[in-house]
């Protein structure tokens, strides 16, 4: 069964996949059942779902097949969701352990399992669209995995606004993206931060070449040092970042180009805008923009701290606190200092075990690639007087791994 829906406006939108244009309405237009678990082998399949469902409403999750495990295949059947891989237009079906009716209009996210296992979050094509009125003409890159809040947040905006063209690129185009993007007019681009940080360090003069006018940045904590790079290299262009979950919905936007938002955000009630609260350190949310079931304040597993008048978003709550002989240490405001040395591209700060004091601050970081042939390379001395000199004796890095690239996932992230 599927259930009409009004067209989309965005149905004549350009959509460059694999150097080949389109719009959404040539799409191919397969059958799939209803309620169905889209797996999607690639970004062509995934935007085929997604106008699939824009145009008939039949309850939809979307995902890639990396991303779904055989026991998550297992929950999705006995939920009652067919489960179809779609490759190259054509679905493979497992029917439903346990067939239900569908709910019409609904669209189901699954969360990063940043914090365990992925779990289901309800939403609609409506509740996922949070841009609604009329933008200037743009050609945005789309780098996210399909399926993701990210992911529908750029699709969204393609499908329901006229004028707001796709480029995508699948995970194997990811490292000459900058050249994709420069051949094909893109002008907007959204990504993680370590997905600008990997570009920035791989080629900045590449991405230099792209005559981006729009940057945003989202889905893990947002420094100064990578705001910094990125306005340096775009004088002119708007660098927003946001703060978006599958659970709240893009809650937290900024465009003033530093780190954190204002401390006079906090409590503030505004009718049809998320209210944002710190409960004991941690981040708490009341959205209009958020999933099934999850209205009124939610927890959101984030640590903040506030530094003079910002509210910094530092990591989860499970992982960005070190405790160093009883004395609290946050590894993103450790690896914050790091990564505002010069010649840092990137850095994972954590906690190892220690004999007396419980735990140790370790990390990783990646240098820059030496502008000057002259200059001494980094190394692991100067990083801990450098942080000496910012941070408190028990928060210094006792032990730094250099690497040689910056690690992703298919989320975009590095799980910092």
């Amino acid at each position: 069964m599927t259930v009409a829906t009004s067209r989309p406006a965005g149905l004549d939108n350009r959509i460059v996949l694999g150097g080949v244009a389109r719009t959404w309405r040539e799409l191919p237009a397969p059958e799939l059942p209803v309620p169905a678990a889209v797996l999607a082998a690639t970004s062509a399949d995934a935007l085929t779902a997604a106008r699939h469902h824009a145009t008939h409403g039949a309850e939809l999750l979307l995902s890639t097949l990396g991303r779904v495990d055989a026991a998550m295949r297992e929950e999705l059947g006995e939920a009652g969701f067919a489960v179809t891989v779609l490759t190259d237009g054509v679905p493979e079906t497992v029917p439903p352990v346990r067939p239900r009716a569908a709910e019409a209009g609904r669209l189901w996210l699954l969360t990063s399992g940043s914090t365990g296992r992925p779990k289901r979050v309800g939403h609609t094509l409506d509740s996922l669209t949070t841009v609604r009125g009329a933008q200037p003409e743009r050609t945005w890159l789309c780098p996210y995995a399909p399926g993701t809040y990210a992911w529908w947040q750029v699709v969204t905006l393609s499908l329901t606004q006229p004028g707001q063209h796709l480029v995508v690129v699948d995970p194997d185009e990811l490292d000459d993206w900058p050249a994709v993007a420069a051949a094909h007019g893109v002008d907007a681009a959204s990504g993680t931060p370590t997905f600008w940080r990997r570009t920035l360090h791989r080629d900045a003069a590449a991405l230099a070449r792209v005559p981006l006018r729009q940057l945003t940045l989202g889905g893990e904590p947002v420094d100064q040092a990578v705001l910094d790079q990125l306005r340096e290299l775009f004088p002119t262009a708007r660098i927003s970042w946001i703060y978006a979950s599958s659970e709240v919905g893009a809650s937290i936007v900024v465009h003033d180009g530093r780190a954190g938002f204002p401390v006079d955000w906090l409590d503030r009630e505004t009718p049809g805008r998320p209210t944002i609260s710190v409960v004991d350190e941690e981040l708490v949310i009341t959205s209009p923009y958020h999933g099934a079931g999850l209205d009124g304040p939610v927890r959101t597993g984030d640590r903040v701290q506030i530094v003079d008048d910002r509210v910094l978003i530092t990591g989860r709550l499970d992982s960005d606190e070190i405790n160093v002989g009883g004395s609290k240490v946050s590894a993103g405001l450790v690896r914050g200092v790091l990564t505002a040395h010069p010649q840092v591209a990137w850095a994972r700060v954590t906690g190892r075990r220690a004999p007396v004091l419980g735990k140790m601050v370790v990390a990783e970081v990646v240098p820059t690639p030496a502008a000057d042939p002259a200059t001494p390379p980094l190394d692991e001395a100067a990083l801990v007087r450098w942080c000496a000199d910012r941070l408190p004796e028990y928060a210094v890095p006792r032990r730094i791994r250099m690497l040689t690239e910056i690690p992703v996932k298919e989320t975009l992230k590095s799980d910092v």
